[in-house]
């Protein structure tokens, strides 16, 4: 019997990451939807009188929802607090962070072409970014309270500065998850140490019975609207690693740092409509954003067919280049000992396998030179080269 308990505990915290992601994101969007639609309660106002109020229908039934600014006149007797789902989202994030980058450091992370680190000193400047991250951001949220467009900016600009400086240290992939690690880092350090916190003021001053602060709900509140514009980002380099034209681009922190102002952008669409305010500056901004990404990563390969004054080529002339670098870990039986099966079930050990995914090998072995991982055999330009005109050549046997 052949278990491999890795791939299965990868799988096993996939799934869970995927599971309670799409709970935390959707009680975000959930919630910011819901404070953009209240309006004020037509009743006269009084000691228990809301500030909004929102009447909706969903799955058959009616739904009356009520906020106070602050905190209702007495404590519920039942409180739902919503943040289990961001805690196993970052755990289970982290996780996985651990298993395929930190464990899996020398294949995953480290690029020999771009810095001679070890695997401790990489992982100890994955650790150190995270932890940098959040406390770069803190400061900012607690220096800059009432100026959010700034405040954005210069994170913004942190974390394009973080991108370039890891993206010089890792490989892309390695450099684009750590960005989206530091992003959840701070997303899930403003529920656990600002927002719940400050909520469990608030509740126990209602059952003291004092006047709760509003300087704490502002600030949670504040806190949540950054999780929101974080959350597209986010979720974009969540998926990048399907899509080597992105970190594998010359400039992959630009393309990150543009698709991820895409992401903020559409966000922002999604939140002036639901304020019924005008979005067509906002749709015109994202639109051109994805836009100028889409074109500076394809303008970026002008190539596409064989190198002027290339000599026709047969499998034979290019399976010696499979041979060395590709087919210890595309076979069968892998003898690299970070796979025990072909990683995504490709195979690149015979003629009809590699002709099979020639399309691929271009996309990741040639145009995006991310392939072999972490180039841990040496693959040379020359040789990417040559591969390049034999699949523009048609593959010929």
């Amino acid at each position: 019997m052949n278990f491999d308990f890795s791939e299965w505990l990868n799988l096993a915290l996939r799934w869970l990451h995927l599971t309670a992601g799409i709970a935390w994101i959707g009680s975000s969007f959930y919630f910011v939807w819901l404070d953009n639609h209240l309006k004020p309660p037509a009743r006269e106002p009084g000691p228990d009188t809301p500030s909004g109020e929102l009447w909706s229908v969903h799955g058959g039934g009616f739904y009356h929802n009520e906020k106070f600014q602050v905190a209702p006149g007495h404590m519920p007797d039942e409180l739902h607090w919503f943040k289990w789902e961001a805690y196993f989202t970052w755990l289970s994030g982290f996780s996985l962070l651990v298993l395929v980058y930190y464990v899996g450091a020398q294949s995953f992370l480290i690029d020999p072409a771009k810095s001679d680190l070890g695997p401790a000193e990489a992982i100890a400047l994955g650790l150190m970014a995270l932890a940098g991250g959040w406390i770069f951001y803190d400061l900012l949220c607690r220096s800059l309270p009432n100026h959010p467009l700034l405040l954005g900016a210069v994170w913004f600009a942190f974390l394009v500065g973080m991108a370039i400086g890891l993206n010089d240290l890792f490989t892309a992939r390695g450099a684009y998850l750590h960005i989206g690690a530091m992003l959840g880092t701070a997303m899930v350090g403003n529920v656990f140490f600002v927002i719940i916190p400050n909520q469990r003021k608030v509740v126990a001053d209602l059952v003291a019975g004092r006047q709760p602060d509003p300087a704490l709900g502002y600030a949670a509140k504040q806190r949540s609207v950054h999780n929101n514009y974080m959350t597209l980002p986010v979720l974009f380099i969540m998926i990048s690693h399907h899509y080597p034209m992105t970190y594998g681009a010359q400039r992959p922190w630009l393309v990150l740092a543009l698709l991820g102002l895409t992401g903020v952008a559409v966000r922002h669409v999604f939140n002036l409509r639901h304020r019924a305010r005008p979005t067509g500056a906002a749709m015109a901004v994202a639109a051109a954003l994805a836009l100028v990404s889409v074109t500076y990563v394809s303008l970026e390969r002008t190539g596409g067919g064989p190198a002027p004054g290339a000599p026709r080529l047969a499998f034979a002339d290019v399976q010696p280049i499979f041979a060395r670098h590709c087919v210890s870990c595309h076979s069968d039986h892998p003898t690299n000992p970070a796979f025990t099966a072909p990683p995504l079930g490709v195979h690149l050990d015979s003629y009809d396998h590699a002709r099979a995914v020639a399309e691929r090998i271009r996309k990741v072995a040639v145009d995006a030179e991310v392939m072999p991982l972490g180039n841990l055999t040496g693959m040379t330009r020359e040789e990417r080269q040559k591969l390049g005109d034999w699949i523009a050549q048609g593959t010929p046997r």
